[in-house]
């Protein structure tokens, strides 16, 4: 593994790798199913076997990680089901605060969305998946924020990071990556013509492809 360190300003606090590890689930860079090694990823992040066991704890308590006793830790694999029911909640509570989105976006909120959705698109050609998965990231934050509900935002990141790697699992091919882009084209076209039935019909696409 490639190490990753800490920035300057954090190598004299205690390390929290949660995040950094966390951030490699997401992206696909620990693949879902793959064994963690205490030993590999101190010398990837830099830091203690304390803080490499605290991350882990927190990341098995969030069921991001699986703890097998007298075996270790393995980044979690969601079955199909699991996976279908971790996109129904989150239909239900994208869909359900559409109106609000649409009510709350000022010009300038659409023409940020769509600088996002430029910027996801931007990198399909030249870009890694890492920049693939911030891009996307960034997109659905700043949309989702326009409904102007922070528990419900914390609520649905938290729910996405039970569904490990995706969407990066999702983009297998170049198309899938270009549909995912058009489709946020979509709902800020959606937003910016006030049609809260299209922006709903674009989200359960979106999180269901």
């Amino acid at each position: 593994m490639k190490t990753v360190k800490p920035k300057e300003s954090e190598a004299a606090q205690t390390v929290d790798v949660t995040d950094l590890i966390l951030n490699d689930i997401q992206t696909g860079v620990l693949a879902p199913g793959s064994w963690l090694k205490q030993i590999d990823l101190e010398r990837r992040y830099g830091c203690g076997r304390p803080d490499v066991r605290r991350a882990l704890d927190r990341l098995t308590q969030k069921r991001i990680v699986e703890h097998v006793p007298n075996r270790g830790y393995h980044v979690f694999e969601p079955d199909g089901d699991r996976a279908r029911q971790v996109s129904e909640i989150r239909i239900l509570l994208e869909t359900g605060v559409a109106d609000r989105i649409i009510d709350n976006a000022t010009a300038g909120a659409i023409a940020e969305l769509r600088r996002l959705a430029d910027q996801f698109d931007a990198v399909i050609l030249d870009g890694t998946t890492i920049d693939l998965y911030e891009a996307n990231l960034a997109f659905h934050h700043a949309l989702l924020s326009l409904c102007g509900n922070d528990e419900l935002v914390s609520l649905v990141t938290e729910i996405r990071q039970r569904t490990s790697s995706a969407p990066v699992s999702q983009w297998i091919t170049r198309a899938r990556i270009q549909q995912s882009s058009l489709e946020h084209y979509e709902m800020v076209d959606a937003i910016n013509m006030k049609d809260v039935e299209k922006l709903k019909s674009v989200i359960v696409r979106h999180i269901r492809q």
